[in-house]
C-alpha cells in the first residue's frame, strides 16, 4: 500500500477521517491481491480487473465499511473525546504549575500583546466601526459650506467658511430634495455662554443653541420631560433648557422635579423642560474633548443678522446616496444664490456621511495603530513559538515515554496545543483586565481632542475580539511545535537529542530564524514610531508667535450693559487690581484665545485692487492694551493699542505679518488704511505671525481690534507670572468678586495648557505608537536572550573543549555576542527595507520629517544592535566562565 501523505497525517492530529481509513483499507487488501495475482503470472491490468471481480460490489463495501466506521468513530469520540480532554487538561495544568517560572513569563508576554490589541480594537471600533449613537445614523450626512476659495483663504475664514447663514440654511432646508430634514446648531458655543446663579456659587454654563428639530432629527428623546416646543424658538419666546445628564446629577443632585423649574442664567429665567439621556454626548461628535452641559433653542429671527453661524446637517430620504444629495446641492445653491442677491457670490456646500465628518481624518492614524498592535502580536507568537520548541525539546524524554507507552504523535500535538490554550486563556483573561484599565483611561482624557473617545468602552465586540486573538495566538504558538515534532520521526528525533536538551541544529536554525523575524517586526514598529516621535518633537518646536510658559488664563464675567462707553472703565479697573496682586507681573484681556474658537471679518487695503474672486477677510481677536506683551506676541512695527483709542476717536488696527503680505502685497500697511467689513481703521501695527488655528498650519491673516472700539464674544483675562498658579488662584477671585459679585467660579489654567490641547491627538498616537515599539524591541530582546542561552547550553561540551584547548574567555565571549548580532543585524536589515516602503504610507501623518529620514533609520539600527548586545552579554558571560572538567563531564 502507498504511503500515506504527510499532509493528511497533520489533518488527523485532529480527529480521524472513518471514510478515509476505509477507503485506505480497500485498496490496501485490493492492492495485497492484485500483487499474489501478478506473482501467478497475471498480467496486472488483468490482475487488478480479477482482484476487483472478486472482490464484488466495491461501492457497497464501502458503503459499509464507511457506515461502520463512522458508527464506530461516534461511539468512540462519544466515549472518548471529553475523557481525553480533560485528561490533557489536568495533566497541562499539572505541567505548568511544576514550571511556573515559564507559565508566568508566557502568560505575562500574552496578556500585555493582548492587552494591546483589544484596547485599540476598542478605539477602532468606537471611531471607525460602530455606528454613531443614533438611530439609523447611516443615513445622517454632514453640510459644509465650501465656498469656492483656496485653501489659504478657506483657513483664513476659520469657522466662517463652512458655516452657513441663517438664510442660507432655512432656504436649502425648504427647497432640497434629498434629505427628509435638515437642522443645525450653532458652533460658535462661547457667545452661547452663561453664568447660572441661585444654586451654590456661580458657575459658568457653556450652552449650545440648536434648532427647534434638532433632536427629533436625531432621534434622541430625553430621559426626563419634554423636548423644545415652536413657542420657545422663536424670537421673544418662552426662555428653555435642556441639560446633560451629567450636569443634572452633578448641579442638581439628579432631582427628578427640576422638571418645570426655573434656573437663573446671566440673570435671566430660564424653565428647564427636559434631561437629556446619558448616551447623548454632543463633545464626542460635534465638539471633540468638550463637554456640553445645556441646550437652547436657537431663535432664528433673532441671529439672522449674524453672519454665518449655522453649522447645517440633515437625515437622507430612503434610498437617497451621499453623491446623490452632494448633486442636487451642486444644481440648488446657485440657483439659490441668484435669487438671494444679498448671500455670498461664490456660496456652495459639500455633502458627506455624518460619519465620515466626524471620523475620517483619523482612519489613516487608527488603521496605523492597529497594524501596530498586529505587529506586537505577531512578536508575541513567534516568542512564545521560540518558548514552546525550547520547552518541547527539553520534555523529549516526557515525550519518549509517553510514545513507548503508545501515546501518538497526534496525541501528544494535541497536548501542546492544550497547554497553549490554557495560556492563551490565562494571558487572555489578564489581557481583558489590562484592556478595560486602557480603555477606561481613554474614554476619561477630556484634555485628548478625539471625536467619539469617550464612548470608548469594552463591549461584547471587543470580548468576541480578545477571545478570537487569544486562540489564534494558541494555534500560532502551539501549532508550530506541534507541527514541527508531528513532521518528523519522534523516535529518531529523541535518540539525536543528547542530554535530552536539543533536537538537533535544524531545531536551532528555525528558532534563529524566528528571532530575526522578531528583530525585523520590531524594526518596522521602531521606525515607525521614530518617524513619528521625530514629527511630533517639530510640532511642537514651532514658533507659535506668543510665549505659553508662565502665562495663565480665567475666564471673566462683566456688565457693561452693552454700552461700548462704559467698557473702557470696567477693564481698565479690573486690570489695575489684577496687576496689584503680588506675583502678577502683566495682565490683558482678550475674547478668543489662539487655538481655540475663531471667527473671521472682511477685510482689506483700501484702494488696493485685487484679482477678481480673491476672498478677503481675516481672524479677528478683541484685545484690551497690553494683551500683545502679556501674550509675549511681537511687534515688527508701529504700536500697541493705548486707552486713548477709544469708542470717540479714530478706529485702528493691528495686524499680523501674513495679512501684511497678502493684502497689502509689499506696501507698509501703515500707510494705507485698512477696511474691516466695509469701514476704515488706521493700521498702526505689524504682528509677528500666531499659530491661530493649529500648530502645524501656517499662520493665517489676523487682526487685532481693541475691546474699547469693537464688540467682544466673551472675556479670557491672560496674566503672566512666575508664581506657583494655586497660590495665586484664589486672590485672582476674590479680586475679580470684588469687582462683580456675579463673578462664576472659574479655573485658573495654564495657557500651555491649551498649546497641548491642540498636539493632543497627534500625542496620543504617537504616545500609544511609541509604547507599542518598545514593547516590541522589548520582546525581540527576550527572544535574542533565549536564543543565545539556548545556543550557550547546548554547545556547552564543545565551549569546554575549545577552552581547554587555548581559547580565552573573551574570544568565546566575542563569539557568543557575535552571534546575537548576527541575528539583530539580519533582523534589522529585513526591517530596514521593510520599512522603506510602509514609512511612505504614513507620509501624510508626517510633520518636517522626511519616510526615509537617515537619522531615524541609523538610530533605531543602533538601537537594535545595541540591545542584541545586552540579551547576548549575560549568556556570552555564562559561558566564558564554563571550566573545561565540567563541560566535559557534562558532555
Amino acid at each position: 500500500m502507498s504511503q500515506i501523505p504527510m499532509w493528511r497525517r497533520w489533518a488527523r492530529m485532529f480527529g480521524a477521517d472513518p471514510a478515509r481509513d476505509v477507503e485506505d483499507e480497500l485498496q490496501f487488501h485490493l492492492l495485497m491481491k492484485v500483487d499474489d495475482l501478478v506473482e501467478q503470472g497475471w498480467p496486472r491490468d488483468e490482475a487488478r480487473k480479477e482482484a476487483e471481480r472478486l472482490f464484488g460490489d466495491l461501492r457497497s463495501v464501502r458503503a459499509m465499511g464507511e457506515q461502520m466506521g463512522q458508527e464506530m468513530q461516534r461511539s468512540k469520540e462519544r466515549r472518548d473525546y471529553w475523557g481525553e480532554f480533560a485528561q490533557d487538561l489536568r495533566y497541562a495544568m499539572r505541567t505548568l504549575r511544576k514550571e511556573r517560572g515559564f507559565a508566568i513569563i508566557s502568560v505575562l508576554i500574552l496578556a500585555l500583546g493582548i492587552a494591546a490589541n483589544t484596547a485599540v480594537f476598542s478605539v477602532v471600533n468606537a471611531v471607525l466601526l460602530r455606528p454613531l449613537p443614533f438611530p439609523e445614523s447611516q443615513n445622517l450626512a454632514w453640510l459644509r459650506a465650501d465656498r469656492t476659495m483656496d485653501d489659504e483663504a478657506r483657513a483664513t475664514a476659520g469657522l466662517s467658511a463652512v458655516t452657513y447663514t441663517v438664510a442660507a440654511f432655512e432656504e436649502y432646508q425648504r427647497h432640497n430634495k434629498s434629505f427628509q430634514s435638515v437642522t443645525g446648531f450653532n458652533p460658535f458655543y462661547g457667545s452661547s455662554e452663561y453664568t447660572m446663579t441661585g444654586r451654590g456659587e456661580p458657575r459658568p454654563v457653556v450652552a449650545v443653541m440648536v434648532a427647534e428639530n434638532f433632536f427629533p432629527l436625531l432621534g434622541v428623546k430625553p430621559m426626563l420631560g419634554r423636548l423644545f416646543v415652536h413657542e420657545e424658538c422663536v424670537k421673544g419666546g418662552r426662555l428653555a433648557a435642556l441639560i446633560s445628564e451629567s450636569m443634572w446629577r452633578n448641579q442638581f443632585g439628579a432631582d427628578p422635579g427640576l422638571i418645570g423649574q426655573t434656573i437663573t442664567l446671566s440673570k435671566m429665567a430660564v424653565t428647564v423642560v427636559g434631561i437629556l439621556p446619558a448616551s447623548f454626548d454632543f463633545g464626542a461628535v460635534f465638539a471633540p474633548g468638550q463637554r456640553m452641559e445645556l441646550f437652547v433653542p436657537a431663535p432664528m429671527a433673532e441671529i439672522r443678522n449674524w453672519g454665518n453661524t449655522i453649522s447645517m446637517f440633515g437625515r437622507l430620504k430612503p434610498g437617497v446616496s451621499v453623491a446623490q444629495a452632494q448633486a442636487e446641492a451642486d444644481v440648488l445653491f446657485p440657483q439659490l444664490r441668484e435669487a438671494h442677491k444679498d448671500w455670498y457670490s461664490d456660496y456652495a456646500s459639500t455633502v458627506t456621511g455624518l460619519k465620515e465628518y466626524v471620523s475620517g481624518k483619523l482612519k489613516r492614524s487608527l488603521v496605523m495603530l492597529w497594524c501596530a498592535v498586529g505587529l506586537i502580536l505577531l512578536i508575541v507568537c513567534v516568542n512564545l513559538s521560540n518558548l514552546q520548541m525550547a520547552r518541547a525539546a527539553a520534555r523529549s524524554k516526557e515525550f519518549a515515554v509517553r510514545s513507548a507507552l503508545g501515546a501518538g504523535r497526534a496525541r501528544l500535538c494535541r497536548q501542546l496545543l492544550t497547554e497553549s490554550m490554557v495560556l492563551a486563556g490565562a494571558g487572555g483573561l489578564l489581557g481583558l483586565g489590562l484592556a478595560y484599565g486602557l480603555t477606561f483611561y481613554f474614554a476619561h482624557q477630556d484634555s485628548i481632542a478625539l471625536p467619539l473617545l469617550s464612548s470608548v468602552t469594552l463591549d461584547w465586540v471587543a470580548v468576541a475580539w480578545t477571545l478570537g486573538i487569544a486562540v489564534s495566538a494558541a494555534l500560532v504558538f502551539g501549532l508550530v511545535p506541534g507541527l514541527r515534532l508531528y513532521s518528523g520521526n519522534v523516535q529518531e528525533a529523541l535518540r539525536s537529542s543528547g542530554q535530552g536538551m536539543t533536537t538537533g541544529r535544524r531545531h536551532e536554525r528555525m528558532r534563529a530564524t524566528m528571532v530575526v523575524s522578531e528583530m525585523a517586526l520590531a524594526c518596522v514598529l521602531l521606525i515607525g514610531s521614530g518617524l513619528l516621535l521625530r514629527s511630533f518633537l517639530k510640532v511642537l518646536d514651532v514658533d507659535l508667535g506668543f510665549q505659553p510658559s508662565r502665562a495663565a488664563v480665567i475666564k471673566i464675567d462683566f456688565d457693561d450693559g452693552g454700552k461700548i462707553e462704559r467698557r473702557g472703565p470696567i477693564v481698565q479697573e479690573i486690570l489695575r487690581n489684577i496687576r496689584e496682586i503680588p506675583g502678577i507681573e502683566t495682565a490683558g484681556i482678550v475674547d478668543m484665545l489662539p487655538l481655540g474658537r475663531n471667527r473671521s471679518w472682511g477685510l482689506r487695503a483700501k484702494g488696493k485692487q485685487y484679482p477678481k474672486g480673491t476672498e478677503m477677510g481675516a481672524i479677528v481677536r478683541i484685545v484690551t492694551p497690553g494683551y500683545l506683551g502679556v501674550m509675549g506676541m511681537r511687534l515688527r512695527t508701529g504700536r500697541d493699542f493705548t486707552w486713548s483709542d477709544g469708542p470717540k476717536s479714530d478706529s485702528v488696527v493691528i495686524i499680523n505679518e501674513a495679512a501684511s503680505r497678502r493684502y497689502w502685497n509689499g506696501e507698509d500697511p501703515m500707510s494705507r488704511p485698512a477696511q474691516i467689513n466695509g469701514r476704515d481703521a488706521k493700521v498702526i501695527g505689524v504682528i509677528a505671525d500666531v499659530r491661530e488655528n493649529s500648530l502645524e498650519d501656517a499662520a493665517d491673516p489676523e487682526m487685532y481690534l481693541s475691546t474699547i472700539q469693537a464688540d467682544p464674544e466673551g472675556a479670557e483675562l491672560v496674566i503672566r507670572t512666575s508664581q506657583p498658579l494655586a497660590s495665586l488662584a484664589p486672590a485672582i477671585m476674590r479680586t475679580l468678586r470684588t469687582l462683580n459679585p456675579g463673578q462664576p467660579a472659574a479655573e485658573l489654567r495654564p495657557l500651555q495648557h491649551i498649546v497641548d490641547r491642540a498636539a493632543s491627538p497627534r500625542r496620543f498616537f504617537v504616545m500609544l505608537v511609541t509604547s507599542f515599539a518598545l514593547l516590541g524591541l522589548v520582546l525581540a530582546s527576550l527572544g535574542i536572550y533565549g536564543v543565545i542561552s539556548y545556543s550557550v547550553t547546548r554547545q556547552t561540551q564543545e565551549i569546554g573543549i575549545r577552552m581547554a584547548l587555548g581559547a580565552s574567555g573573551g574570544q568565546v565571549q566575542a563569539k557568543v555576542i557575535g552571534n546575537a548580532l548576527r541575528l539583530a543585524v539580519a533582523g534589522a536589515v529585513l526591517g530596514a527595507m521593510g520599512s522603506f516602503v510602509i514609512a511612505r504610507s504614513i507620509a501624510t501623518l508626517l510633520y518636517g520629517t522626511e519616510p526615509s529620514d537617515p537619522t531615524t533609520f541609523i538610530g533605531v539600527i543602533l538601537m537594535l544592535c545595541s540591545v542584541a548586545l545586552a540579551a547576548g552579554y549575560i549568556p556570552a558571560r555564562r559561558a566564558s566562565r564554563i571550566h573545561p572538567m565540567t563541560a566535559l563531564r557534562e558532555g
